[in-house]
């Protein structure tokens, strides 16, 4: 543990160098600025080398003839100008058959402080998409009356739903083959998605299945944020003291919430990230032992991972036997070859030698968390049924978590597949690659993590013990549906230790 606290010193000590040296001068951007056939081919030919000289499993999922067969046919179109979301969109759809939920492509720094704060118009449907499904959950329009909560949209100016989210699904990458993640992710903002794969209309013409079960054609305007919002002050979130808003924030990153009624601590927990953790963990559980709680239900459904020691942290609490972060966390090489486009390349180089050592098989492995057994806590460890809530968003760390504990006595996990791979993903260190000539942006992670070696590496989630799909009639009621079947569970569990005694 005192290696690992070192490295993270040095690395945040050596980042606010780097931040200190840096300037901050803020070039124009123009996004209808098209880059030059030329300079796109350079672009994406430094990618292509960075990805084969430091990804950890560039062929994890797929053959080497494969991905090269994808990058080649991506190259091929580079034969004209383009903008950068363009170009972002080709880039995206090559590294998204990498089937590596970590490896994301974003936009250049200078466009993603050009677009901050800009209000820009878009598709007027918040809607929960699933299998073929898309059901509207918020209708930004407040004059429209007919299209509201929980009504299915069945088309989208001429186009299904099905095909929609294939090209939609095509721009987006995620550990192995499940579609899971990438169902929540669009649900979170289909507006945005919708826009980057088929542009902003001035309207649309959506089918949609009316109170009477009949379809029906309506044409909807395009959203305007910035004219909607100035009619709406209630979105702003003036007068509450910066006190209570640190206290809100934080009760949206973690929360504790106990009913007695029910003998059920809920414990959610959405980011491994932040949120002064650790101290959560040890005042929420201290609280639930005080209590006498019989239940805890874990939520991880907002949880797109974080700190490996956090959610071990977590574990430490609800797990029966002593447990590691991984099986296996490899890489193939720690030498940048590219380094001039892979920032900070120097952070990761110095502490992939510190913490990494290179054996028999050829790779550097990361011994700490490949060997390190974390023991259950004995003060305030958590003995009685424990339910875990899981769905497309619980990734990464989440995913580690649901995993260790899947399969326990007491546990049972609720929901829908994890979005992270149960057999395991690329992750540990997230590193930049930063495209010369357009700044896009690739997440590129240096370790190869098997979380669970006994499992078969078949491209999925972690499944659940009780599968409870989205409904467009809870949807259209407000209904948690999967909170509401955890509690039934609770109470023939009760029920039946009852009539046992």
């Amino acid at each position: 543990m005192r290696t690992v606290k070192k490295i993270s010193c040095l690395i945040v000590l050596l980042s606010l160098l780097c931040i200190s040296c840096s300037t901050t001068k803020k070039a124009s951007y123009d996004p209808f600025q098209k880059y030059s056939a030329t300079q796109l081919r350079e672009d994406f030919t430094v990618l292509e080398n960075v990805l084969k000289s430091n990804h950890p499993s560039l062929y994890w999922y797929s053959s080497k003839a494969t991905i090269d067969s994808y990058f080649n046919a991506t190259a091929a179109l580079l034969n004209d100008s383009l903008t950068e979301q363009q170009f972002k969109n080709k880039v995206s759809w090559a590294v998204s058959k990498i089937n590596c939920g970590h490896t994301t492509v974003r936009s250049s720094k200078q466009a993603a402080d050009y677009f901050s704060g800009k209000k820009l118009p878009q598709f007027p449907l918040m809607v929960k998409v699933w299998d073929d499904s898309a059901v509207v959950v918020v209708n930004m329009l407040p004059t429209d009356s007919v299209i509201k909560c929980g009504t299915v949209i069945t088309s989208i100016n001429g186009k299904g739903i099905r095909p929609i989210l294939d090209s939609i699904f095509q721009l987006i990458g995620t550990d192995g083959y499940s579609n899971n993640f990438k169902y929540q992710v669009v649900s979170f903002n289909f507006p945005a998605f919708y826009r980057n794969s088929f542009g902003t209309d001035s309207q649309y013409l959506i089918k949609y299945i009316d109170t009477f079960g009949e379809e029906k054609e309506r044409v909807i305007k395009n959203y305007v944020p910035e004219n909607d919002t100035m009619k709406n002050p209630g979105f702003l979130p003036g007068g509450i003291p910066r006190k209570e808003l640190r206290k809100l924030k934080l009760e949206r990153r973690r929360n504790l919430v106990i009913d007695t009624s029910l003998n059920t601590a809920f414990l959610s927990v959405n980011t491994f990230s932040e949120g002064k953790l650790v101290r959560f963990f040890v005042r929420s559980f201290r609280k639930i032992h005080q209590q006498n709680i019989k239940n805890v239900v874990l939520d991880l459904r907002l949880n797109t991972g974080g700190s490996v020691l956090a959610c071990a942290k977590l574990s430490q609490y609800l797990r029966d036997k002593p447990f590691r972060i991984a099986d296996t966390i490899a890489a193939y090489s720690r030498t940048f070859p590219y380094k001039k486009h892979v920032k900070p390349w120097f952070l990761y180089w110095l502490s992939m030698h510190l913490s990494g050592r290179q054996y028999d098989d050829g790779r550097i492995h990361f011994r700490y968390f490949e060997k390190h057994y974390y023991k259950p806590k004995k003060k305030n460890h958590f003995n009685g049924k424990i339910y875990v809530l899981t769905g497309g968003y619980t990734f990464s760390a989440a995913t580690l978590v649901t995993g260790n504990l899947k399969g326990q006595k007491n546990v049972t996990v609720v929901g829908e597949e994890t979005g992270g791979g149960a057999y395991g993903n690329s992750a540990m260190f997230l590193t930049n690659i930063i495209l010369p000539n357009t700044g896009i942006r690739v997440t590129l992670p240096l370790y190869r993590m098997v979380l669970n070696a006994d499992l078969p590496k078949n491209g999925r989630g972690v499944l659940p013990d009780v599968e409870v799909k989205p409904s467009s009639v809870y949807i259209k009621e407000g209904i948690d549906v999967k909170l509401e079947k955890v509690k039934d569970l609770i109470k023939k569990n009760k029920s039946v230790v009852i009539s046992a005694e």
